[in-house]
């Protein structure tokens, strides 16, 4: 067997076995004989990572600085990762007998809803069907499938390329989305960024399947990157209704041999449309065609620990060493983009208006000084909710504050209970009586009394979705609340429930978090409330402002994206800000102008380019002493076009038990800060502080905490 790039090898590692991946072959080798040892066995016969993702891996191990075996075992599914033979991981393949052609959907649906669910998914189309695109079905699928089977109503079958056969009904474009396909589809044989710059409910993803349909048509693949794993579902069953391929779906909350399916569905071409999350960038591809990464200026698609990459900057340089466009869309893109864009690094496509008979929402600020409320709400915000509800439409609130309530203080002597891990106070949660850290997953029992004083008299101060759930309940008992935040959808299939409830209109009230603002549709919901927008305005990370006007401007558009009129409210006590005003006034485009002007003459991204080496350890001085020594050793290796500044702690300090700190470099051009980097990072591992503390390099940092 001849040994190529991206094989597999079982080799033996001190006193254990380790899975190692070949990146390269030589003759020679600068490490002795007498050091070296011989693979113990080749376990594939042909490269399991085609050349492109190898490429692709040097890349981003070189520009990251981080080590190439831990980015190759980013790319390999665990299953993989861990040896697995492939032939044991082809993936099942099913199909309807013709029995179950036959059988009484209905009938199914109220004896066994999860039978009927699969039952339907493989109706759906014709053909067999793949395990990997069943994963994202709601509950137990596969028992459900096992019971179809053993009924005689589902069977087993070879693989085989499904019929396209598209959705009819598709909608016509308009102006502006035609346009923007048309040049995209102008330059599907060649290497280009384009950026989709669409207000919210514009039809982004209109455009998306219409490029998608020309590139599946020239038997190329497509990949889908989405910020969430909570928009794949509504992605797909749109991609379903509308394209005849076989779609595979990869993200972290799949079971590991249904994501190691999709995987292999993708490389061996059985799938013409990949969707998923961050880590499916990395995904080999038969025939690559177009990468989409949808809501481009998400924090998401950043990796914040481990191997530290950007999905939306490396799907760029995967398009460009793989000679395909790639389509960065938002409503509210990244300033870096937009900076890309002006320069003409990007083409620049633009959605002004909303598709259909839609009308961009009113946008009004609720000045809340002198207000009484009642648990964050204010008389204002609680008779238009009354007033919307009323008129048959549906109301959405946003709050980024899970649980009942963020602090349990003493009203007797002040006390405030908080993480003994972390300089972080710890939330309540009421339905499950319990105390949580959000920063290190800590939690215990509520106090009874408090442990300074013995007064029992503990007070919840500030509102969470729990407790703001508790309170719309009482105010408005007629109309069903559905609360969509981390808590709430933490079991398997929840958030697709919870989602269906808000489409359907079931749900009058949808409150949430975060969650709830990216991406979704939502044709009921005709009032938005942001209870608190005041969150963003003051914060310590330059990025804030900027995150704050994504924010509002994403929440704002799931308003009036049908034909009723939608209107938002934003709760705040600086109804004089700049930033809301400007965003009110004049749009996220203007306030994206300002912002960029303001980070030029700051010399910050992406005017300038930063790099973040944190260090932590156990003893509070052990983090400042190893990046002490690293700036010494930076600024012998530069010649003084970076700038060092620090250490200094860490926004928070004392996390999960840990004193952390940092170290920010600064430099004007992207190439001197790399050449910097290159030349320290192998010198911080022999630094003498380097033994007592954890460190890691962040390039492009999304945030400064």
């Amino acid at each position: 067997m001849q040994l190529c790039p991206g094989m597999r090898l079982r080799v033996p590692f001190g006193r254990s076995r380790r899975i190692g991946v070949v990146t390269g072959l030589a003759k020679d080798s600068p490490v002795t004989c007498d050091r070296l040892r011989p693979a113990i066995e080749v376990l594939d016969e042909q490269p399991l990572l085609p050349a492109e993702i190898l490429r692709l891996a040097e890349w981003a191990a070189r520009y990251y600085h981080h080590p190439i075996g831990e980015v190759v075992a980013t790319i390999l599914p665990t299953a993989l990762r861990r040896g697995r033979p492939i032939s044991n991981m082809r993936p099942s393949v099913w199909r309807l007998t013709a029995a179950g052609r036959a059988a009484d959907k209905d009938t199914l649906a109220r004896r066994a809803p999860r039978q009927a669910a699969v039952l339907a998914r493989l109706a759906s189309r014709e053909g067999a069907l793949a395990s990997e695109e069943m994963a994202d079905l709601p509950g137990d699928w596969r028992a459900g499938l096992r019971n179809l089977i053993a009924k005689g109503l589902v069977e087993a079958a070879s693989r085989s390329e499904p019929q396209p056969c598209p959705d009819v009904n598709a909608p016509r474009l308009n102006h502006a989305q035609k346009a923007a396909v048309d040049s995209l589809c102008g330059n599907l044989n060649a290497s280009g960024a384009f950026l989709l710059d669409g207000v919210t409910g514009s039809g982004k993803t209109e455009v998306y399947l219409a490029v998608i349909e020309r590139v599946l048509a020239a038997g190329r693949q497509a990949l889908v990157l989405v910020p969430e794993i909570g928009l794949t579902p509504q992605l797909l069953e749109r991609f379903r209704r509308r394209l005849g391929t076989g779609l595979a779906v990869l993200h972290s909350g799949m079971a590991d041999r249904e994501r190691t399916h999709a995987w292999l569905a993708a490389r061996d071409g059985h799938a013409g449309v990949i969707i998923g999350t961050r880590s499916a960038l990395f995904t080999p591809l038969s025939n690559p065609g177009l990468i989409i990464v949808d809501e481009e200026h998400d924090l998401s698609l950043k990796q914040q620990d481990g191997f530290r990459y950007h999905a939306r900057d490396l799907a760029v340089v995967r398009a460009s060493q793989a000679g395909i466009p790639v389509l960065l869309g938002s409503a509210t893109p990244s300033l870096e983009s937009l900076h890309n864009a002006r320069r003409g690094r990007y083409h620049h496509l633009h959605l002004p208006m909303r598709a259909g008979d839609a009308r961009p929402p009113s946008l009004h600020l609720l000045d809340l000084r002198g207000q009484p409320l009642q648990q964050g709400l204010s008389a204002p915000l609680v008779q238009r909710i009354r007033r919307h509800l009323d008129n048959d439409g549906q109301v959405l609130l946003f709050l980024n504050r899970r649980g009942y309530a963020p602090v349990l203080m003493c009203h007797a002597c002040g006390w405030v209970a908080g993480c003994h891990r972390c300089d972080a106070r710890l939330t309540w949660h009421q339905r499950a009586d319990r105390l949580r850290c959000h920063h290190c997953g800590h939690e215990r029992r509520v106090n009874c009394a408090c442990p300074n004083c013995g007064s029992g008299e503990l007070h919840a101060v500030g509102q969470g979705t729990e407790r703001l759930e508790q309170t719309l309940n009482s105010i408005f008992p007629d109309a069903e609340v559905a609360r969509i935040d981390r808590d709430s959808t933490r079991r398997r299939g929840a958030m697709e429930a919870l989602m269906e409830r808000a489409r359907s209109g079931r749900a009058r009230i949808l409150l949430g978090t975060q969650m709830l603002a990216k991406g979704h549709h939502l044709p009921n919901v005709t009032l938005v409330g942001i209870l608190d927008c005041d969150q963003g305005l003051f914060g310590a990370d330059f990025r804030a402002p900027e995150r704050l006007a994504q924010l509002v401007v994403q929440v704002s558009g799931r308003a009036g994206r049908e034909s009723r009129t939608g209107e938002v409210i934003l709760q705040t006590h600086h109804p004089d800000h700049p930033l809301l005003n400007t965003l009110l006034r004049d749009g996220y485009g203007v306030f994206a102008r300002e912002a960029l002007a303001e980070r030029e003459q700051a010399g910050l991204p992406p005017y300038g380019y930063l790099a973040l080496l944190r260090a932590e350890a156990a003893a509070e001085q052990q983090p400042h002493g190893f990046l002490e020594q690293a700036r010494q050793a930076g600024e012998q290796q530069d010649p003084g076009e970076v700038l060092l500044m620090g250490p200094v702690p860490a926004p928070m300090e004392r996390r999960a038990g840990r004193y952390r700190a940092q170290l920010l470099f600064q430099c004007a051009e992207r190439a001197p800060l790399q050449r910097l980097l290159a030349r320290l990072v192998p010198v911080l591992h022999g630094l003498p502080a380097a033994r007592r503390v954890r460190w890691s390099l962040d390039v492009d940092p999304q945030e400064m905490l």
